[in-house]
């Protein structure tokens, strides 16, 4: 059994080693191929791809790591589940990086490099939109290209790709950019955007994805928040659609400074409802918060009945809801329980000990 053991921590400190290596910001070279393959043609991408194969010495084979190397990534994953547990999954703190990262209804612009540097891009003002709602689509176009004074924007069916509606993408003599929209009155799933410009005389398209939800209710503000077992407790009213199990995350901020990522799971019946949202004291004891906070942010989910089905996505006012806490004096530093965190990381410094 030891031995079976050894040999798995050692293959997945080597898949992790690798993993690392090609994500880190260092690596530039491994994914070269990605901008290269838009601009070469195939017998320049053949001629360097063998010219490198030629050029490429002889390396030996990489040793794998020791067992103090083992024995140390054990005891810094224990570290981590150890660091994790003293947050529960519901409350843990937010970086401003994370922050960025957590938003749920962010569009990132679809950039279609073009001949001599140019570049043909699209961009909305969100990726996941409520049945009704016009979809606004804003393209640009930039290089020293010859292109015709209109685009042509498609919403598609997936995975048929079948056309339910057109529309055409005018150039703003304010902004110079194509703009236009679309009627969302369509079914709830994903679709494909494309965009065709005709460019230099040849069409070229941009091809992006979005989604269309349904209603599923409103945000109705906020109750007063209080303290509860070392929580701030964030009472949210929301008025569901219809009856089911819905999740609700949001990010409690102070002023600008993002403080904790929150997180509550339960069953609504129509009409108004209470979620609450928990702060822990872990992400709030010591800091010193701006009255008042604010929860930014908001999206709800409609989790699918049965497996296979859709999870439905709303989303909370831009502005989000400010309201003023109870003093948080009384809230401590004090580490929640995580069983299952806390059972992990005495398990994995058990194996380190053994190296």
């Amino acid at each position: 059994m030891p031995g079976k053991l050894l040999v798995l921590l050692t293959t997945v400190t080597t898949c992790v080693v690798a993993t690392g290596y090609f994500l880190s910001a260092d690596n530039t070279t491994h994914f070269q191929w990605l901008s290269d393959a838009f601009s070469d043609t195939p017998a320049e991408i053949h001629a360097r791809s063998t010219a490198g194969k030629q050029a490429m010495p002889d390396r030996p084979a990489p040793q794998l790591p020791g067992n103090n190397a083992l024995g140390f990534m054990l005891a810094s994953i224990a570290n981590q589940y150890s660091e994790n547990a003293k947050y529960p999954p519901w409350s843990t703190p937010l970086t401003e990086a994370q922050a960025r990262g957590y938003r749920g209804n962010h569009f990132e612009p679809v950039t279609l490099p073009l001949g001599n540097t140019g570049q043909f891009t699209v961009t909305l003002e969100k990726y996941r939109f409520t049945k009704g709602e016009p979809i606004l689509i804003v393209a640009s176009i930039g290089g020293p290209q010859v292109v015709a004074d209109t685009l042509k924007a498609t919403l598609e069916q997936t995975p048929a790709r079948d056309s339910v509606a057109t529309t055409t993408l005018a150039m703003s003599d304010d902004t110079g950019y194509y703009q236009g929209s679309l009627d969302g009155d369509e079914q709830p799933a994903e679709y494909r955007l494309v965009v065709e410009a005709s460019i230099d005389g040849k069409p070229v398209r941009n091809v992006s994805t979005l989604t269309i939800e349904p209603h599923l209710g409103e945000f109705e503000g906020l109750e007063d928040s209080y303290l509860s077992n070392n929580n701030l407790v964030i009472p949210v009213r929301f008025s569901a659609e219809q009856s089911g199990y819905y999740a609700l995350s949001a990010q409690l901020y102070s002023g600008q400074r993002p403080i904790a990522q929150l997180l509550a799971e339960q069953r609504l019946d129509t009409g108004t409802d209470i979620i609450d949202l928990k702060a822990h004291g872990t992400v709030l004891a010591g800091l010193q918060v701006q009255a008042p906070l604010t929860l930014r942010h908001l999206q709800i989910r409609q989790l699918p009945e049965k497996p296979g089905n859709r999870t439905h996505y709303g989303f909370g006012p831009e502005q989000g809801f400010s309201f003023s806490p109870p003093d948080l004096d009384r809230l401590r530093d004090t580490p929640a329980s995580e069983p299952e965190s806390e059972q992990r990381a005495a398990l994995l410094r058990q194996l380190a000990d053994k190296f």
